[in-house]
């Protein structure tokens, strides 16, 4: 089908689902709206709110694009009320939109010329999660969508997923443009009801019905998550367990589709992919978590990791396959330190090491830069904050390699300031190397707000090369909290952070504002917020 794009004429629905969201709706809606003439119609669907989200919608009453259905009764989910958006567009092309969320400028310019010139089915584009109130931006699937992370599809037109799996990282329904005539022949729709995580299912359905799928690298959805709301999204109330169960269903239901439509090789990925990043999302949290949650959680994983196929396993990631091999040798809990560890970013193998008789299945696999190292730190903050690293031996790897200098890097999490890094050469000492770096304190300040900055390292080896790690904390460093006061007279709260990984946080507030944002941070935790 080919289009006239500048003859003004609407080609896109957009669906924007919403439950008691009423201070909120009205952004996305207005956002939706804003895209131009090529969007025919904004279908807002109701489910059944009783906080007015309705009747926030009365400034907009006059817009002719704008069809509100008001369901009688609440679906329970997400899916039932994008089903019912989807039965009622009338445009050849649909995309959806959560209530708490808005498009950015363009984004249907972006991808609605991508999906006429390249003939396809869906175009997927680059979502922007935007953390709230910060606004703190990261890109959804890096590897798929970001080029300086290395992606390498955008711009490029995928006929089926099948030689290119790693999209099964990608199950978000909302940052994609879809053909309608494309769904209504394959009949795929969301899950019905109370049943959560239900992008992961049509998306499964998406792909098992080899789209031809365009990508591009273009913001074309933002994700706005605010950790601090007083109700959260499903993708952040992974407190209770029922969302674990949730997201284990919807993974089933994703394993089950792929197979029933014969894409075996497909699922196996998919199994990989749980593995790869499932397991360890929620593995990493689990020191927040009570003894009944921790026992629970285990008792779920390993009952599905059990029947999972062997080769689904082997496709996933050296450090994955350790984890899952724990848990499926382990009927309670055990080593749950160990294994939280090797869910960091990158992953690291923390000592003994003695208790193994053997180096972990595959170690000798990874690359340099892949090797789970651990790196110990202590740290002393003042005038200068001064941090002592130990750089643990690892079967021999490392001393093969010849461990040369180390490069601590701290990074700002909002990115609202450059990294600060600091090289010091690495001295053997016993079965392991040490390290020294002193810096500026003040160097960390950001004025009038909390800076808070991640520790990161890098080793570097006699050829060249170098292992990325984030430093963990030493086993006798504790959080603590000190005053700095500057030539100027102005006062720097800093904080060490030792997070339920181990990693090393530092935490600097600059003057009063500063110091608030700690207050109401600590008051917000004590709140249980």
């Amino acid at each position: 089908m080919v289009s006239d794009l500048g003859s003004g004429m609407g080609h896109v629905s957009i669906v924007v689902i919403v439950y008691n969201d009423a201070s909120r709706i009205v952004s996305a809606v207005e956002s939706a709206l804003a895209q131009g003439p090529e969007v025919g119609e904004v279908i807002v669907v109701d489910d059944c709110s009783t906080d007015g989200t309705v009747d926030a919608l009365a400034p907009l009453a006059a817009e002719p694009r704008l069809r509100i259905i008001a369901r009688e009764t609440n679906s329970g989910g997400c899916g039932t009320p994008r089903n019912d958006g989807m039965a009622a567009a009338a445009f050849p092309y649909v995309m959806f939109l959560d209530s708490d969320d808005i498009l950015p400028p363009r984004a249907i310019g972006t991808l609605l010329p991508i999906a006429e010139e390249r003939r396809a089915d869906v175009v997927a584009g680059q979502c922007l999660r935007v953390e709230l109130p910060d606004g703190a931006t990261t890109v959804w699937a890096p590897l798929l969508y970001d080029r300086s992370a290395g992606a390498e599809l955008p711009g490029t037109v995928i006929e089926g997923i099948e030689n290119t799996p790693r999209m099964l990282w990608d199950t978000l329904s909302v940052n994609k443009l879809y053909r309608r005539a494309f769904l209504e022949k394959h009949s795929i729709t969301f899950p019905h009801g109370a049943f959560h995580y239900e992008d992961f299912v049509f998306t499964a359905r998406v792909y098992a019905a080899d789209p031809r799928l365009a990508v591009t690298d273009e913001p074309v959805y933002l994700w706005q998550v605010r950790r601090q709301a007083a109700k959260l999204s499903i993708s952040l109330s992974r407190g209770a367990i029922r969302n674990w169960q949730s997201r284990v269903t919807a993974h089933r239901g994703v394993v089950e589709v792929l197979r029933s439509a014969g894409r075996e090789e497909l699922a196996l990925h998919a199994l990989a992919k749980f593995c790869d990043y499932d397991l360890p999302l929620y593995l990493r949290e689990l020191p927040q978590r009570d003894r009944e949650y921790v026992a629970e959680w285990w008792r779920i994983t390993r009952e599905y990791l059990t029947g999972f196929d062997p080769e689904g396993i082997a496709c996933a990631g050296v450090v994955s396959r350790w984890i899952a091999d724990a848990i499926l040798t382990a009927p309670e809990p055990a080593e749950l330190g160990r294994l939280v560890e090797l869910t960091a970013r990158p992953p690291r193998l923390i000592p003994p090491y003695d208790d193994l008789a053997a180096p972990p299945a595959g170690l000798g696999l990874l690359t340099t830069a892949e090797l789970p190292v651990a790196v110990d730190g202590r740290v002393r903050a003042g005038g200068s904050t001064r941090l002592s690293l130990r750089v643990h031996e690892l079967y021999g790897r490392l001393a093969e390699l010849g461990p040369r200098t180390v490069t601590v890097e701290l990074e700002e999490r909002t990115g609202g300031r450059p990294a600060v890094a600091v090289e010091a050469p690495l001295v053997p000492d016993g079965d392991g190397w040490t390290a020294g770096v002193r810096l500026s304190t003040a160097a960390l300040a950001c004025p009038g707000r909390l800076g808070v900055w991640s520790v990161r390292a890098e080793i570097r080896y006699a050829d060249g090369s170098a292992t990325p790690v984030e430093v963990r904390a030493a086993g006798t460093q504790a959080a603590r909290r000190g005053i700095v006061v500057r030539p100027t007279g102005r006062v720097l709260l800093v904080q060490t952070h030792v997070t339920g990984g181990r990693a090393l946080v530092l935490r600097v507030a600059d003057g009063l504002q500063g110091a608030r944002r700690v207050a109401e941070a600590r008051v917000r935790r004590l709140l249980g917020r």
